[in-house]
């Protein structure tokens, strides 16, 4: 008995550690999307389209390793949570990589007519973006609830940039009518970015879920920087 349970742990590492591996991938594929767009990169961008596919392949191996160690084993309470938290996590990942997509489609797209202003702003929002999505999985790996905070606390910055930029945008456009099209697709990726900070705080969330047993809304803490 004790043995199956030493084996059952250490299948639950390389869970934890495989999920970690997927978070990375997603992470640089953001990146790798958001620099394609300033640089205006296409070959950068077609390289991150195809890596959706390798994210696709995580999700669906990590996805079949946590079915088959619902069914094979007698996992405890706090190991339910954890599987199902994997299960979460995957698809809040997976959503990631696909805008992360978005965005490299979106550079491809721009890439061959000069941008109508400096990308200031998104460049920020991806920083904080892609730190958010590290801080989640190190408070995964670390079941730390005070790294959790600080993803929810990030994601309150990501949320007045994406407001702040949607207010710009739309007012230029309304100004500038031959900058329209550039300037939506420029407001499209902001808001991927928005969605990549939610998807990284809900990955937060099941981490606090797994620590302590309650499924809740984290709020900000109070004068979060």
């Amino acid at each position: 008995m004790r043995r199956m349970r030493q084996t059952f742990d250490e299948q639950l590492e390389i869970l934890d550690k495989r999920l970690t591996e997927m978070g990375t991938f997603v992470r640089d594929m953001m990146g790798e999307a958001v620099r394609a767009l300033v640089e205006q990169d296409v070959e950068l961008a077609t390289k991150v389209i195809a890596d959706d596919d390798i994210a696709d392949e995580m999700d669906l191996s990590i996805e079949q390793t946590c079915m088959r160690l619902l069914a094979l084993q007698q996992p405890m309470s706090k190991d339910l949570r954890a599987i199902g938290t994997a299960l979460k996590m995957i698809a809040d990942l997976e959503r990631i990589g696909d805008y992360s997509v978005d965005i490299a489609r979106t550079a491809r797209i721009l890439a061959g007519e000069p941008l109508f202003k400096p990308l200031v702003d998104i460049p920020k929002m991806a920083e904080i973006a892609r730190r958010m999505v590290d801080l989640a999985m190190e408070a995964f790996s670390k079941r730390d609830l005070v790294i959790v905070q600080r993803v929810v606390d990030d994601d309150e910055l990501v949320d007045e940039m994406w407001y702040a930029l949607l207010e710009e945008l739309v007012q230029t456009m309304q100004e500038r009518s031959e900058v329209v099209k550039q300037a939506t697709y420029l407001l499209l990726v902001a808001r991927y970015l928005e969605r990549i900070a939610d998807h990284a705080v809900n990955v937060a969330e099941r981490v606090a879920y797994v620590v302590t047993g309650e499924l809740q809304t984290l709020a900000p803490s109070h004068g979060a920087q």
